[in-house]
């Protein structure tokens, strides 16, 4: 009876999990997809709604600067409301905000695309915070499967938006308004983490242990620079390497299909550097290669010729998938508690998304100055140096606050 009994409680613990694994997959697949959905369809909606270029624009920054302005308030209601039942709280605003941006109407797009903004900046701050709470053994498996999913997602989100706006007649709002479907999905399969919430694991404070202050540490601000500087880059690329490769002779289609070829080279490096990190004392050699991938992949754009075009969005592929995984990574490697996790993950991501909002914006001025790409790109190794001199700081061996904690016990 006594067996029996334990063995019931293993397949409950094993099915928890599988459910547990498949409520963060799916998560993972509307961190990107409303967002990457939007590009392609950008003249659309100017031409169907009478937009100007200087305001359209804004569809692709405001969902940085939501993430630059909620991130950090996210662990403070994690803390009030609980992990899981935040998390589904974001999954209802997201799925509300796709709603409400494919309603045919300006004012409907943009405040649809403020809600979708609030709610994948908690899910991104939550997710590695959650992963390394319940998944202390496994970060770096579940990372990457947790970046894989977000990243293929977006990618396949990407590329069909066109087909299904016009080849399958669904315009803008349906093409835009489908991945609400994604969503509504989600939130059915997270509805089981509610009813374990209650039991889930609780973080005991001792209140004779100093406070951990990571707004005054070396190494969260390590992280915190790492993780926008990484950000900045990525979205460089994404809104001006097409038109890079278009003014060194490559056709408009060619450039698309580079910027896919990047968003590829991303996916498999997402899966295996988040293991290989968890495996290491410290991450600065990942952290020198991530450097030297952005250096050649930004020098074979500079100066390289159209037979170095591929081998140079691979490498810019590869780095940012590193990068990325680095900086979610960090933010469980460097910190010894869940709740210091989230502190620390709203903490870079709200100084690093800020980084984002306005680096291809000031790339893009760069380019209008002096008429080419030498100087914005030059910028850009420049900021692949600053990303090396930030990772040595987040990937050495130690947790973000120990230095004040040191000072303290002595």
């Amino acid at each position: 009876m006594k067996s029996t009994k334990i063995k019931i409680q293993q397949e409950q613990s094993i099915s928890g999990a599988l459910l547990l694994i498949i409520g963060i997959i799916f998560i993972s697949t509307n961190l990107r997809s409303p967002l990457t959905s939007v590009g392609p369809l950008i003249g659309t909606l100017r031409d169907n709604l009478g937009i100007p270029n200087s305001i359209i624009g804004l569809i692709t920054t405001i969902p940085l600067l939501a993430f630059a302005l909620f991130s950090s308030l996210a662990p403070k209601l994690s803390r009030q409301l609980g992990l899981e039942r935040l998390l589904f709280i974001s999954l209802i605003i997201l799925t509300l905000g796709i709603a409400v941006r494919s309603i045919a109407g300006e004012f409907m797009l943009f405040a649809g695309t403020v809600l979708i903004g609030l709610a994948i900046s908690v899910s991104n701050v939550l997710l590695p915070s959650l992963i390394k709470r319940d998944f202390e053994d496994k970060v770096g498996l579940m990372t990457g499967v947790y970046s894989v999913s977000m990243n293929l997602c977006g990618a396949i989100a990407s590329g069909i938006s066109v087909p299904l706006a016009v080849g399958m007649h669904l315009g803008w709002n349906g093409a835009l308004g489908i991945w609400g479907l994604l969503s509504l999905v989600s939130i059915l399969l997270w509805l089981p983490q509610l009813r374990r919430a209650g039991g889930a694991k609780t973080i005991t404070y001792n209140p004779h242990k100093p406070e951990t202050n990571l707004w005054k540490s070396k190494i969260a601000w390590g992280v915190t620079f790492f993780m926008g500087l990484q950000s900045l880059i990525f979205y460089v690329l994404v809104a001006w390497l097409p038109e890079i490769l278009i003014d060194k002779g490559v056709s408009s289609s060619t450039a698309g299909w580079m910027l896919s070829l990047m968003q590829l080279a991303i996916l498999p490096i997402t899966f295996v550097v988040p293991i290989a990190a968890g495996r290491m004392k410290n991450q600065k050699s990942l952290v020198i290669v991530t450097a030297v991938l952005y250096f050649f992949g930004t020098l074979g754009l500079l100066y390289g010729g159209s037979y170095t075009i591929i081998a140079s969005v691979i490498l810019l592929g590869i780095g940012v998938g590193s990068s990325f995984s680095l900086a979610m990574m960090f933010f469980s490697l460097r910190t010894r508690t869940a709740p210091e996790s989230a502190e620390l993950s709203g903490m870079a991501q709200a100084v690093g998304y800020l980084l984002a909002a306005v680096g291809p914006a000031i790339f893009g001025i760069l380019h209008g100055i002096t008429k080419g790409w030498t100087v914005p790109l030059l910028i850009l190794i420049i900021t692949a140096l600053l990303l090396l001199l930030a990772g040595l700081i987040a990937g050495s061996k130690g947790f973000a606050g120990s230095e004040k904690i040191k000072q303290a016990a002595e």
